[in-house]
């Protein structure tokens, strides 16, 4: 049988992990702590290749266009979970960041994993999506072999969007079907050809990375407080309060009420007090700097 994933990296055998079989509880911990340990300084060696992307991102926005994300499996559902994160996070509009899996919705709770073979499913989600020359597509494929992303990818790129791809093996066909390739290279797994280990862990740190990156690049973050954060919840409401205060050093009950005025916009609120002025005139500094904080606040 001609089996070319057998030499794929995330498909060997791990020597570290031949015996976790007859592990107690807490060397199997200790096992796979050990591994998990590598996938921080396997990303480390991408750097530059995730800023490239989180660049390609923001341009992407700032044209209005979208970043969206194509997998199959845990890494499918890695880029949905990223994507649908920034709403609240960012207070990013929800069709601004996108994750697409193979097999639609059902896929997220249901491992149907031979959607990643159906190359046309990849086209017609492409089409459905309507992706353009404004967008940035990332494909997610641990392997960098499911013919589906690839499939979404090559169909990306012929519309004139930008393409990147997140791997965790070294020359992959994804990896060749895109302009800029993030190969996270970070060896077998603890359980043989299990990705939704190491390579879960290293894809779900890059997603991190570019989503966060595109929205620190694009004033959704001052300090590093999170400070377009949606208030939607008690918890969330605690937390817009106190980045507030962070941001002022003003006393709870200023921050309360800022925020009350600024119609629960952080943002607003902060250049609101540190500016002493209205709701009004603070939201029209940070419509002039761009939704940048630090600069609706030195701008005189």
């Amino acid at each position: 049988m001609n089996d070319p994933w057998r030499y794929l990296a995330t498909e060997q055998r791990n020597e570290r992990t031949n015996g976790i079989d007859q592990a107690d509880a807490l060397t199997i911990a200790t096992l796979m702590n050990k591994e998990d340990r590598g996938v921080a300084d396997a990303i480390s060696a991408t750097l530059g290749s995730i800023a490239t992307v989180i660049d390609l991102a923001v341009d992407a926005m700032n044209r209005g266009g979208r970043l969206i994300y194509v997998g199959a499996g845990t890494s499918g559902r890695l880029g949905v979970l990223d994507a649908s994160e920034c709403q609240p996070t960012f207070n990013a509009p929800k069709e601004q960041v996108v994750g697409v899996i193979a097999g639609g919705r059902a896929a997220l709770t249901d491992a149907l994993e031979g959607v990643e073979d159906n190359a046309d499913a990849g086209r017609a989600d492409m089409t459905t999506c309507r992706v353009s020359g404004d967008d940035l597509v990332v494909g997610l494929s641990a392997s960098g072999t499911a013919p589906y992303v690839i499939a979404a990818m090559q169909f990306a790129r012929a519309q004139g969007a930008a393409t990147a791809a997140i791997t965790c093996n070294a020359g992959s066909p994804l990896a060749a079907s895109v302009q800029h390739a993030i190969e996270v290279v970070v060896g077998p797994e603890a359980i043989t050809g299990s990705t939704r280990l190491k390579a879960g862990t290293a894809q779900k740190l890059v997603l991190n990375m570019i989503s966060t990156g595109a929205m620190i690049r694009r004033g959704k973050v001052y300090g590093n407080l999170m400070v377009d954060v949606t208030p939607t919840n008690d918890k969330l409401r605690r937390r817009a309060v106190r980045i507030v205060m962070d941001a002022t050093g003003c006393k709870e009950e200023i921050a309360e009420s800022a925020l009350t005025a600024a119609n629960d916009r952080p943002k607003c609120a902060i250049v609101m007090l540190l500016c002493d002025t209205t709701a009004a005139e603070a939201n029209e500094r940070l419509r002039q700097a761009g939704g940048f904080v630090r600069h609706a606040i030195t701008t005189r």
